[in-house]
């Protein structure tokens, strides 16, 4: 059965760094765009950053713009989320997903808590 497994996640102060990674198994999805989204605590959940199939196009909200990067090791099957200066704000449960996401493949997400 094919899944997503994100991992990395965890409790961090205002203006830390984390790298999240999200592993696919049971199939390949090198051929896909993929992306990361977020779902903070009664909010709904919003897409974070996306990235090409190759690696070499990369998008992102605006409210992570020039703080987080995402990026891609197809080798390893393998999606990247460097996420620096991090806020209070961005305390949710970080998803990863093809791009645009597929309801199949929807994980149980790492927690990111950010502490002031």
């Amino acid at each position: 059965q094919a899944r997503l497994v994100e991992s990395g996640g965890g409790l961090v102060q205002a203006g830390g760094s984390l790298r999240l990674s999200c592993a696919a198994s049971g199939r390949t999805f090198r051929l896909y765009a993929m992306g990361w989204f977020r779902q903070a605590p009664g909010k709904e959940r919003e897409f974070v950053a996306g990235i090409n199939r190759s690696g070499t196009s990369t998008y992102y909200s605006d409210p992570v713009k020039g703080r987080f990067t995402i990026s891609r090791d197809n080798a390893k099957d393998t999606v990247y989320l460097q996420m620096n200066s991090l806020k209070p704000e961005d305390t949710a449960v970080y998803y990863c997903n093809t791009n645009p996401p597929d309801a199949n493949y929807w994980g149980q997400g790492t927690q990111v808590t950010v502490s002031s």
